[in-house]
């Protein structure tokens, strides 16, 4: 079903469920909903994962800081947290092992007391994800050390302890999620923004809908309405019950995109506790250094970016931990990602507060779903699905989305490389659309005829054909929609994305027939998110 279909259904059909939000949350909840028997549907204001959900440090995650937390306080909550999303990354992994790959961190030590107190840490890890547990954590010298990332400083190097988190890309997952979803049944569609609810006799039954590229405006009629929009939950709350409290605080996460060193890095790099206790990650992603920071007190944005003072303190913790000045003419990429945590108290940094979701129901019945994180999108989704079941007059289903494939992974098969390879494709090129397509990877070779067999950019992996595979098959709507999240170019290279941008719009225009100003529209949309 393409986009005019969804807004075509959403004007005459009436749901079960209407989810707003198309970020992970959202995602996750249009799934499992369908599949346990719901008529769903689901709307994003912008560009499917375009906020918190693309913005990730892309780790599949335990919370290695989490049980740290939770054994310095004693927290039993901290603990569980843990524990679930240990399991979900092992589901994670294999409902999409073509978007979920392992990778080994390091936690250099350069203090000796640091290798019982990590190597207990990571014992514990390791024991709390049970039979879930991939790679056992273990000790490595100062020589493994360096030969595993040999740009880490020398001086005073004790050596290490090695343990294994997945790696994604997020932006990916939540589509592949969404379109999962849409496979099933359900009506999804972006670029769709609510502007008002419905009510009868103070119960919400329905919604108000603008379309966000033509301005049209209609309702929506849904027995049940879920708010999964993250960092903004508070504010479609307050739409409905302008009286309602705050419950969310916001947390921002920077990070920088750099090119990979020579020779590059074999594992990932936790720094467990910077200058003022934060985290910071050095990690290898799609072919470049990924360096980030979380949990800086934010303001609500939607397009928030890194601010020159994160980017300076991203910039010094690094010297204080790897060879080289991170100057500002080697950073391609920046980006921050704002964090929906649940605020238990006012007194708490953001580093303290909860990662565990939370649910409000307002008196009109909208039921918001709020805090949490990636990795446990789907524990969140299943609980909310949970307490809608209790509402629903059909008979439903248990949860079953821990067993079901995400696109592109049904036939997924990593031997596909060498035949694609000896098509004629280079292997970096194979081995960025096995991760990014899966199974579906064949479809992109199939347009990949003439110049669409073309680099996109020739520093990077992706074809030009990705741009008319995305148009077809995944939702786009514009140019950003491409650059920035169905192939992560601007993620990477904001200067490759700023070059590149004229073929991705050309092949834009011609297949969803853009005049002039549509073009002129798209440019600025583009360059607004730079």
């Amino acid at each position: 079903m393409q986009r005019d279909q969804s807004i075509q259904c959403l004007k005459n059909e009436s749901f079960d469920l209407l989810v707003i939000g198309g970020g992970s949350t959202g995602a996750g909840i249009a799934l499992d909903a369908q599949t346990r028997g719901l008529k769903v549907a689901l709307v994003e204001q912008g560009d499917f994962t375009c906020g918190t959900s693309s913005r990730s440090t892309k780790l599949v995650h335990g919370g290695v800081r989490y049980l740290e937390q939770a054994v310095m306080h004693l927290d039993r909550s901290q603990f569980r947290l843990v524990r679930e999303a240990l399991r979900e990354r092992k589901v994670l992994s294999q409902i999409a092992p073509h978007l979920v790959t392992w990778l080994p961190l390091l936690i250099p030590m350069y203090r000796r007391w640091e290798a019982a107190y990590y190597n207990a840490g990571l014992r514990m890890y390791d024991w709390l994800a049970g039979k879930n547990l991939v790679h056992r954590s273990r000790f490595v010298s100062h020589r493994e050390a360096l030969e595993l990332c040999p740009f880490l400083k020398k001086g005073g190097l004790k050596g290490g302890v090695i343990y294994y988190d997945g790696q994604f890309d997020d932006s990916r997952m939540g589509l592949s999620i969404l379109l999962t979803a849409g496979k099933r049944g359900a009506v999804i569609s972006n670029y769709t923004q609510v502007t008002g609810f419905v009510k009868s006799a103070g119960k919400i039954t329905g919604v108000q809908l603008q379309d966000g590229l033509t301005g049209e405006v209609w309702t929506t009629q849904a027995a049940m309405v879920v708010n999964a929009t993250g960092p903004h939950t508070d504010s479609l709350r307050k739409m409905d019950f302008p009286d309602c409290k705050p419950l969310l605080r916001v947390s921002s996460g920077a990070h920088l995109v750099t090119s990979l060193p020579h020779p590059e890095p074999k594992v990932g790099v936790l720094i467990p506790k910077t200058q003022d206790k934060r985290v910071l990650f050095v990690l290898p992603w799609l072919g470049h250094l990924l360096i980030g920071t979380t949990d800086n007190p934010a303001q609500i944005s939607s397009d928030p970016k890194a601010t020159p003072q994160e980017v300076s303190f991203i910039q010094k913790e690094y010297s204080r931990y790897f060879d080289g000045a991170l100057d500002e003419s080697q950073i391609e990429s920046s980006w921050s990602g704002l964090r929906p945590l649940v605020d238990e108290a006012a007194q708490k940094g953001t580093a303290s507060l909860s990662r565990d979701h939370s649910f409000d129901e307002s008196p009109s019945g909208l039921l918001s779903v709020f805090g949490g994180k990636w990795t446990t999108y789907r524990v969140m989704a299943k609980d909310t699905v949970d307490k809608l079941v209790e509402r629903s007059p059909k008979t439903l289903g248990p949860c079953i989305t821990n067993k079901v494939k995400l696109l592109g992974a049904d036939s997924f098969d990593p031997g596909l490389s060498q035949l694609m390879t000896e098509q004629g494709f280079e292997p970096k090129t194979v081995e960025h659309l096995l991760r990014a397509y899966g199974d579906q990877s064949p479809k992109v070779i199939q347009l990949a005829q003439g110049e669409l067999k073309e680099r996109l950019h020739p520093k990077h992996p992706m074809l030009l054909a990705e741009v008319l595979y995305s148009v077809k098959n995944e939702r786009v709507c514009r140019s950003s929609d491409i650059l920035f999240r169905r192939t992560r170019l601007a993620f990477l290279d904001k200067k490759a994305a700023l070059e590149v941008f004229p073929k991705v719009q050309s092949v834009l225009a011609k297949e969803l027939e853009w005049d002039e100003k549509e073009k002129e529209a798209d440019r600025l949309d583009f360059t607004s998110q730079l």
